[in-house]
Parts: structure tokens; C-alpha cells; sequence
């Protein structure tokens, strides 16, 4: 399928790993230029010259930014404006943050899951969509995840967190979709990134397992709703997400597209 990007600009948070690195990488081989970033600068440099090779031709740029600062933000956006300004905008950057007894978690935990996860997607927004109003054209792709729709007990703030970016990114299409600017949603659950690979790197110290078998133990007990038996893969995101960013897509606003082998049991929402 051509997703016709034809050198059109995506930036990409989240960028030095996981579903963030997939979708960089997906958008540079399907014809974007893409300008990726995340908070460490040598893993984001790894990243973009795996990228680069596998777009060859393709121009792909990184600066580091850590999203909670309002300054690194319009570091992001001058770097974006100085490229021609970003058409799209998928947003992967975010964190597990705070998680436990809900009457044991502080305002500290709370505030820092969502300052990253919640106001870092609403500080990239508010940064990126006046560019793209100005050419009455863009695509935005926040990550919400299952949690927002049907939520876990010890992941409160992220549950929280992920259910306010379900609600800001159809807030958003009813703003600015008329005028060009798109936002949609994906949802995913349990993918193969560095968060679940930590959670199941403990999960098989706390039960004295292999990771493998930490994994197959977390999907019978925790996940019995995954279909496919398995973590998903970053790529299989990183293709909805590439489609939401296209103009195949272009009939699609305000939707969240859940991205997990089943593990949301109801078929609404």
C-alpha cells in the first residue's frame, strides 16, 4: 500500500526504542522524512543511523528532549520549523511511573506519571498544531494503552493518564479536524518494549523463573484476554500508527485504535 508521504515531515517522541523506534522506522522506509527524539542522546544517535540505514536517501534528524520541559519542547518545534515544519506527529514518548497500594502512592508519583505521560502528549500538541493549522494540513497519534479502557488495579496514575489521552485526542478532532489536523489514537497491550521487558525482568526475579516463563505466567494470569498467546511485536503498532499518519487514513478522526491481540474484553470503546 502507498501511504503517499512523499517527503512530508513526522516527528517522532519516544524515539530511541520500542513501538517509538518502529514507527520512525516505518514512516522513513514508506517515503517520510522524519525528525526523532527522545531524552538520551546516545541511544536516540543509535537509533537514527539504524533508521538512516534502512531509509537510505531518506533525510532522518534527532535532537534530544526531555518533554516535560516546556524549553526542550520549543527546542523540538525549532528543530521541526528549520526541516519546513512537521505534517505529522506521533507521539510514543511516556513512562509506567508510579505504581502500587493505591493508598501508598504520593502526589510526587502521581504527578510524575502525569506530567509525563498526560501533559507531555498535551505540551507536543499545543506546540505542534498551530504549524500545522497555518497549512491547514496535519496528523497527530497520541498512545493511550488498554489501561485506559479497561484498567488495572496498582497502575492507577497510568490508568488515569492513559484514559486523559483517549478523551484529549478526540477533544482535539473536534477542534481541529475541520481545518485539516487530524488526532487519532492507538491503544496497545502488552508489546515487547523496554517498559514490559523491565516488568517481566522483575516479575521473573520475584517468582525465580526465566523471563520466558515470567511471560507465559503473566499472560495466563494478568492477560487472559491476549488471543495470540504472546507480547505483540513494536512493528505491528508502528503499522497503524503509520497508517493513521497517512492519507489513506484521511476519513478517520477522533478514533482509538486498539492495538492488543484482544486483551480488552468488551468490544466497546
Amino acid at each position: 500500500m502507498d501511504l503517499q508521504f512523499n517527503q512530508r515531515l513526522a516527528v517522532v517522541t519516544g524515539a530511541d526504542s520500542g513501538i517509538g523506534l518502529a514507527t520512525a522506522l516505518t514512516l522513513a522506509v514508506e517515503g517520510a522524512r522524519v525528525l526523532m527524539t527522545d531524552m538520551a542522546s546516545d541511544t536516540l544517535t543509535t537509533a537514527v543511523n539504524h533508521v538512516r540505514v534502512a531509509a537510505p536517501g531518506i533525510e532522518v534528524e534527532a535532537i534530544p528532549a526531555d518533554l516535560t520541559s516546556q524549553s526542550d519542547v520549543e527546542k523540538l518545534l525549532k528543530k521541526a520549523k528549520d526541516m519546513g515544519g512537521a505534517h505529522m506527529l506521533a507521539h510514543l514518548a511516556g513512562i509506567r511511573g508510579a505504581a502500587g497500594d493505591f493508598v501508598e502512592l504520593t502526589d510526587s508519583g502521581w504527578q510524575e506519571t502525569l506530567d509525563v505521560d498526560l501533559m507531555g502528549a498535551v505540551r507536543v500538541c499545543r506546540a505542534f498544531i498551530p504549524c500545522m493549522l497555518g497549512r491547514g494540513y496535519g496528523r497527530i497519534v497520541l498512545t493511550a494503552s488498554e489501561n485506559a479502557l479497561q484498567p488495572y488495579a496498582v497502575e492507577f496514575p497510568y490508568d488515569a493518564a492513559k484514559a486523559g489521552i483517549i478523551n484529549l485526542a478526540k477533544s482535539l478532532s473536534k477542534a481541529y479536524g475541520k481545518h485539516g489536523v487530524h488526532v487519532n489514537v492507538v491503544s496497545p497491550a502488552f508489546v515487547k518494549t523496554p517498559m514490559t521487558d523491565e516488568m517481566m525482568q522483575q516479575r521473573a526475579q520475584e517468582n525465580g523463573t526465566s523471563v520466558e516463563e515470567a511471560e507465559q505466567s503473566f499472560l495466563h494470569e494478568n492477560r487472559p484476554g491476549i488471543n495470540t498467546g504472546r507480547r505483540g511485536a513494536p512493528q505491528e503498532v508502528a503499522n497503524v500508527i503509520a497508517f493513521l499518519c497517512s492519507d489513506v487514513a484521511a476519513y478517520v478522526d477522533g478514533s482509538n485504535y486498539r492495538v492488543d491481540g484482544g486483551a480488552v474484553e468488551t468490544a466497546f470503546g
